[in-house]
Parts: structure tokens; sequence; C-alpha cells
């Protein structure tokens, strides 16, 4: 009688073939547009259903020094701008979140889910968020201020869930103990045993925060009222009336300095971790 394959073997091999066919699409899916968009912004023309006349970098020179696409600053000013605000954003994320997170994962105190559910309230939608702040506060909105602490509200959550779930790998009462049986104060303890410890979820935090902070719009088109614009409006003012090969640099361009802070965000991870070793 001839042998056959178990049906657990067959639903394995076939579920892992399955889930990568799966991932691979969602991978291209994702990455494809980001690609072309790269590719299109060292095109001289558009003719057809692809590009051609590579390579130049006329689009790129453009874009930043704002010629031919209508602008009144050039991108390269809005970016800066926008990579400061956002850059501000985080630094007060990581000061205010970093020990709601440490508080929410070590502690048991009566209203710990509430302080849980605010932490994460800010999830509501930016244009919420703009028209209410507007509304409390008209005068900081000449300035960029106003702008800082909308995006450090709206993306506190992904700092606060982000750090939360590295305090929740740990085991944080017996860490605390061993250091403070040391001779190691509480804060000593915080600074430099348990927050080190939780770099994976601050890299990431800031990383998610700063990213969609620098491209925030809906808040940042109500707030903005004048002066340099944050990138997200520039985009909208400028280049959207301009060519798509101009608008695929200005787009390239934010995407590479995306790459660039991840990288640079990784970098001082891990310096960081070299030198407690």
């Amino acid at each position: 009688m001839a042998s056959s394959i178990p049906r657990s073997s067959l639903s394995a091999r076939f579920g892992r073939t399955f889930i990568k066919i799966v991932l691979v699409t969602t991978l291209v899916f994702l990455s494809l547009p980001v690609v072309l968009t790269f590719i299109s912004s060292f095109a001289a023309e558009w003719i057809g259903p692809l590009p051609s006349g590579f390579l130049t970098f006329g689009n790129w020179n453009d874009v930043i020094t704002g010629t031919d696409v209508g602008a009144d600053v050039s991108v390269g000013s809005s970016l800066l701008y926008s990579a400061g605000l956002a850059l501000g954003g985080v630094i007060i994320n990581i000061c205010v979140g970093v020990p709601i997170a440490y508080a929410i994962a070590r502690y048991d105190f009566w209203g710990r889910d509430w302080v849980n559910v605010f932490a994460i309230l800010p999830l509501a939608p930016g244009i919420i968020l703009g028209i209410a702040f507007l509304r409390t506060y008209p005068d900081l909105s000449t300035s960029g201020i106003a702008l800082v602490i909308g995006y450090s509200l709206l993306k506190s959550p992904y700092m606060v869930m982000a750090v939360q779930s590295s305090f929740q790998s740990m085991d944080l009462q017996q860490i605390e103990e061993s250091s403070r049986s040391l001779g190691a104060s509480w804060i000593r303890t915080f600074l430099t045993v348990i927050v080190p410890n939780a770099k994976e979820g601050i890299i990431a935090g800031s990383i998610i925060s700063w990213t969609l902070a620098a491209a925030e719009f809906n808040f940042s088109y109500i707030v903005y009222s004048r002066g340099t614009p944050p990138l997200s409006i520039f985009l909208y003012n400028n280049i959207t009336n301009a060519s798509f090969l101009n608008a695929a640099a200005a787009v390239s361009v934010f995407f590479l300095l995306i790459a660039l802070v991840t990288i640079a965000l990784q970098i001082v991870g891990n310096q960081a971790a070299i030198r407690r070793l």
C-alpha cells in the first residue's frame, strides 16, 4: 500500500509557500512606487509609459533651488524647517513618552488604564487636533512652536507604545533591585540602566514619530499661517502644479532624508550599545 504524505506536512509546505508569495507581493506593491518615483526623478522627459532621457540632475536642481516650480522658497529651506520641527516634536515625545511608558509598564496604580488610554488618545486625525488647537491658541499659529507642540501630541502614541513594548519585555523590578543593591540611586538606575535597555523601542518610536511628523499635512495646513512653510505645505502649494518629474524629485528628496535619519538613529543606537560592552 503506497504511503501517503501526512496532511500536516502538505499544509506546512503550502502554507509557507503561500506566506512567502504574500510577503513578496506585499513588498513589491509597497516598494515599487517608491523605486519608480526615485528613478523618474533622474529622467529628462516622460514620453509613453516610462520615463526616458537618463541621467540628469536637472529635476533635483529645479526643486532644491526652487526654480521652474513656481516656489517662493527652495525645498531645501522648507525641508530643513520641517526636519527641525519634527525633531523638536521627537525630543518632547522622548522626554514625556518614556516616563509615561515606564510608569504604565512598571507600576500597578489606580487609574493606570486611563493613563494608558489618554497616552494613545492623540491618535485622532490631525485635522481635529488642528481645529481644536487653533481655536484654543490662535496666537501661536504664527510661530513654529504651535507646529512642534502639535507634532509631539499627534505622534506621542507611537513613542509611548514602542517604548512600552520594550519595557514590558524586561523584568523592571528585578533590574531596579539589582541596581539599587549596588548603591545606585533611582534616577541613576533609570537613566543608566533602564533607559539604555529600552533603546530599541526609543529608536523605533523616534523614527516613526519623526517620519510621520515631517510629512504631517492636515495639522500643518490648518495651523500654519505664514513664514517658511513645512515640507507638506510646500509640496501642496508648489509641486502639485509642477511637472511630474519635478514632483518626483521633491518626493525623492524627502525619501532620502528619511533614509539618512533612519540610518543615523541606528548608528547612534549601535554605538551606545558598543560603549556599554
